[in-house]
């Protein structure tokens, strides 16, 4: 699986990216079979600072995309990848019942 962390207008520390590289680990047991991973971290200067990360997961003959926004990155890329487990075990749950019948 490739990882691509990109973050626009800031520079992201080590910490954020070791935190996103062991989270991201937690995805390889719901599909084996994952090309590529992006992940978008920006943040809005709005009325209150906002930080968004958004998940880009390649599959074979699928691609997912979540967007989350929190008040901190770490809790962002928690939810994200939370939403994209469940979009894989979804996948994967299909692909198993097709296998069966």
């Amino acid at each position: 699986m490739n990882i691509k962390i990109t973050s626009r207008k800031f520079k992201a520390k080590d910490s954020l990216k070791d935190f996103i590289n062991e989270e991201l680990k937690a995805i390889e047991k719901y599909n084996d079979k994952i090309i590529d991973t992006n992940i978008v971290l920006s943040f809005t200067h709005l009325t209150d600072s906002i930080k968004t990360a958004e998940i880009i997961v390649k599959i074979p003959g699928k691609t997912f995309t979540v967007s989350t926004d929190s008040d901190t990155f770490e809790k962002s890329v928690s939810k994200s990848i939370d939403k994209i487990i469940r979009q894989l075990s979804k996948v994967k749950t299909k692909r198993i019942t097709r296998e069966k019948s």
